[in-house]
């Protein structure tokens, strides 16, 4: 019961821990980069790069600074290239250009001024200072439209003349992206529409849907989502230059929506998720193709979010304690890729914005955490098994079966083994002579001896009988050599009884010896017993007649079978100790005693073999 209730506290405290982190994760956006790369992921993956046919750019290229001359321009430039477009039918002329102070040509600014009183469909660009004057950060309060301190609007001489839009691009404060576009900004001087939606509304699209999107959390109202779906050069461009000089058609132009701004490199660039150097007007291009097109991305409910992340984390947390390990990484790397591919699928069929990242994260913890107090326990176990079984077979035998992926066969298989059977001899007077305790420390004396001797050589001690004992070689795993493990056993004990019986001699008076037997064959070995209790044993004709060898042998003798002496007389010393007739067998049988060591096998010379 206590076991179970450090397991139980364990895995409270552990999960307790996970749902800190994933409540972390979930409150402090830690994993922004991460969602952000997925919404990347979805865009570029879902881009039709067929932007709207009534679009297009006139670009201030470099030919057109060659042409024209170093910027900036004379402004009757301008005049003329608006006079080409409206004659050309332009709907809307919308301008990414800044035209906030006067010029050094006065008479200039008068002719641009005058082109533009001819025409109603022209958009002058103005910049809100939604910034903070002293640390350039921006005062946003969610719900309601961001505001700015003052505006900067063109020149008193063409205001009148223009309609108004701001062109404040809206970076993500984490990496500095535009993802985003305050479609209307609340200035000193009444509300600005952003230079794509207020291109919109002039040449007759409705865009209603637009001025009451729904909220982003934590962000200002009328805040979109880009809909980034084409390239920069996806769209229709025609550099600037051309267009003054009559090498573009005029019909190029007929009732389109036309975007006036620099395409030339290195002049007024941003990040945006699809372009690292896009040029901003490409971006006012893709923003006035999402109100065209009538698309408009939308953030899936946070509620449902957050639902996901716990049933995700709470099936992770479950799995790993039923799978193993293998398998239950597996799941999660299938429950990974089904929620990105989920996520993009919706993404793709209904433009719904959904973040998993939190519930991979969630789930990855749950995950981590849980195998991990999983592996403590089951290396808990092991480690206690080990050390327990560690007392009846070989540690090398132990850590073998610990570390093997294969389950020791239950009940019984027929197998090769050497069986070696061992008795003290004296010990019945000897005692007589001892009180019950010292009885019990001398035979856990003798005990130590043949047990440490036993599971140096790779043997399994079967069981312990009164002063006897019963050990098996090469079981319940394969041990190469087996015969001359056990042999070699033998001979090792009868040497450490040498101390012993001088010791109990001195001590009590009393002679004691061990006399083993060996035989090496065919026997059943496996878990026998009743379902009640089992014992891990061998049985059959062989180990009753290692038993009956045992009981041949003079006091400190060692006698082997014929079979075992075939199989180890190039290790060991023998001498022939004649036949005996065994009760059960109708043929003699041929034993051998051992008398000394002159050798070891092959391989296990190659493991004593010194590191040069």
């Amino acid at each position: 019961m206590k076991k179970e209730l450090n397991k139980s506290t364990v895995m409270i405290l552990g999960n307790s821990l996970i749902v800190l982190l994933c409540v972390l994760l979930l409150s402090y956006g830690w994993l922004k980069v991460l969602s952000n790369q997925v919404d990347t992921w979805n865009l570029q993956g879902t881009m039709s790069q067929e932007p709207h046919e009534d679009i297009i750019v006139v670009g201030i290229d470099e030919q057109s600074i060659k042409e024209v001359g170093p910027y900036p321009w004379d402004r009757k430039v301008y005049a003329d290239l608006i006079a080409k477009l409206e004659q050309g039918g332009a709907r809307v002329i919308g301008f990414d250009i800044e035209l906030y102070t006067e010029s050094d040509k006065p008479e200039s600014d008068k002719a641009l001024a005058a082109e533009l009183s001819k025409h109603t469909n022209i958009i002058l660009p103005s910049h809100a200072l939604v910034e903070n004057e002293f640390d350039r950060s921006t005062k946003v309060t969610a719900g309601e439209l961001i505001r700015a301190r003052g505006v900067q609007e063109p020149i008193p001489l063409f205001k009148p003349f223009a309609n108004r839009a701001h062109i404040n691009a809206t970076f993500d404060p984490t990496d500095g992206v535009v993802r985003t576009n305050w479609l209307q900004i609340d200035t000193p001087q009444g509300v600005f529409p952003s230079l794509g939606l207020a291109m919109a509304q002039l040449g007759g699209v409705k865009v209603d849907r637009y001025l009451n999107l729904p909220l982003l959390k934590d962000r200002p109202k009328s805040e979109m989502i880009i809909r980034w779906d084409a390239k920069e050069f996806d769209f229709e461009t025609v550099s600037f230059n051309q267009v003054l000089q009559g090498k573009v058609p005029p019909s190029t132009f007929k009732d389109r929506l036309v975007l006036v701004g620099y395409t030339a490199p290195g002049s007024d660039e941003g990040i945006t998720p699809i372009e690292n150097h896009m040029h901003l007007v490409y971006a006012h291009a893709n923003i006035l193709n999402q109100i065209l097109k009538d698309q408009s991305i939308t953030r899936a409910n946070p509620l449902l979010e957050l639902a996901l992340a716990v049933v995700v984390a709470i099936l992770s947390g479950l799995v790993t304690w039923r799978l193993r390990a293998t398998s239950g990484a597996l799941l999660m790397l299938i429950v990974t890729i089904v929620l990105l591919a989920g996520q993009y699928m919706l993404f793709s069929s209904s433009l719904i914005s959904m973040d998993v990242i939190h519930a991979i994260a969630c789930g990855l913890l749950a995950y981590l955490g849980n195998i991990s107090m999983k592996t403590y326990f089951e290396t808990k176990q092991k480690n206690y098994i080990t050390k327990q079984f560690g007392r009846y077979i070989s540690p090398d035998l132990v850590k073998e079966i610990a570390n093997s992926e294969q389950e020791i066969q239950l009940g019984g298989i027929s197998k090769e083994l050497t069986i070696l059977f061992l008795d003290v001899r004296g010990f019945t007077p000897l005692s007589e002579r001892l009180k019950p305790e010292e009885v019990v420390d001398f035979l856990n004396l003798m005990f130590n001896l043949i047990t440490e001797r036993a599971l140096e050589n790779h043997g399994t001690i079967d069981k312990f009988i009164g002063d006897a004992a019963m050990i098996l070689y090469n079981a319940p795993l394969d041990v190469e050599h087996h015969p001359y493990y056990a042999v070699k056993t033998a001979f090792e004990i009868q040497k450490g009884m040498e101390k012993v019986r001088a010791d109990v001699l001195e001590k009590y008076g009393v002679t004691i010896a061990v006399g083993i037997g060996i035989n090496t064959g065919d026997v059943v070995v496996g878990n026998i017993g009743s379902y009640l209790r089992v014992d891990y044993t061998a049985i059959g004709d062989n180990v009753n007649t290692a038993a009956r060898i045992e009981s041949n042998t003079q006091p400190n003798q060692v006698l082997v079978s014929e079979v075992t002496y075939e199989l180890t007389k190039e290790y060991f010393d023998y001498n022939y100790a004649g036949e005996k007739l065994m009760k059960g067998k109708s043929i003699p049988l041929k034993l051998y005693e051992v008398t000394g060591i002159k050798g070891v096998p092959s391989s296990d010379k190659a493991k004593k073999r010194p590191i040069s």
